[in-house]
């Protein structure tokens, strides 16, 4: 794989709650236009690392890092870089659908009417792409000034991915975003997350091993904050012993 197919790539990080180490000097890049999962028991480091890839644990306190995370080869902790700009291109998708309280149009367009240089007809056009790159235009077309909390938790999570598209990011980072779906919808949105590839990089957290096998390009697994292995081939040809394990459900 050459260099310039490199989207993110993580340098010898490590990240500490206080005292507490949870990441260990974590080496990994991700390819453009991949999903890429993350996957291993709980208190493995995966939220803590997905949430570093857009500086979202700044927002708690006595946190810190070292080594480096580079996005198209320029690191995010750069001190000229923009957090906001980061996050934009960045997007994050959370475990629990977090619609504002506003229309379903709204919420999607809700970040491009930041953008005051955006005309009507294109806010227009933005939120109907958006939708639809989320697999929710059928659902909800008919029904766009209705309010979002209307919407079924499947819907609202589609709604969710919905408003990060329309920001047009380039790395979309799903943490846990189906654990609490029904199967339909858990599917709808996998399906989309596969054409999605296409136009961006994919970062998931998947809710279960089931999961990161039928959607990932290329998986990792986590461990105590420490990278096992990663690889295509990690479901069918296992390099290491605790892998091999975890995914059969012999622990974890």
């Amino acid at each position: 794989m050459s260099e310039n197919n490199i989207k993110i790539e993580i340098k010898n990080f490590s990240f500490y709650y206080g005292q507490k180490q949870v990441i260990h000097d974590l080496n990994l890049k991700i390819h453009k236009n991949e999903i890429m999962s993350f996957f291993g028991p709980a208190n493995g480091g995966v939220t803590t690392l997905l949430r570093s890839l857009n500086r979202l644990f700044e927002l708690n306190h006595n946190t810190r890092s070292e080594g480096d995370i580079l996005i198209d080869g320029e690191s995010i902790f750069d001190p000229d870089a923009s957090v906001t700009e980061l996050r934009r291109k960045v997007g994050m998708v959370f475990e629990i659908p977090t619609p504002l309280p506003l229309s379903i149009f709204d919420n999607v367009a809700y970040g491009p009417r930041l953008n005051k240089k955006k005309s009507k007809d294109e806010i227009n056009e933005v939120v109907e792409q958006a939708i639809k790159q989320a697999a929710l235009w059928d659902d909800v077309s008919d029904r766009l000034r209705a309010p979002a909390m209307s919407l079924s938790g499947g819907q609202q999570q589609r709604l969710c991915i919905a408003r990060v598209l329309a920001l047009k990011p380039e790395v979309i980072i799903l943490d846990r975003a189906c654990s609490g779906l029904d199967p339909i919808s858990t599917a709808k949105i996998e399906e989309s997350l596969t054409k999605l590839k296409k136009q961006f990089t994919i970062v998931i957290a998947p809710h279960n091993v089931q999961q990161a096998m039928r959607i990932s390009d290329r998986a990792a697994f986590m461990l105590m904050g420490y990278l096992v292995e990663a690889g295509a081939d990690i479901f069918t040809h296992p390099q290491d012993q605790r892998t091999d394990d975890y995914i059969t459900g012999r622990f974890g």
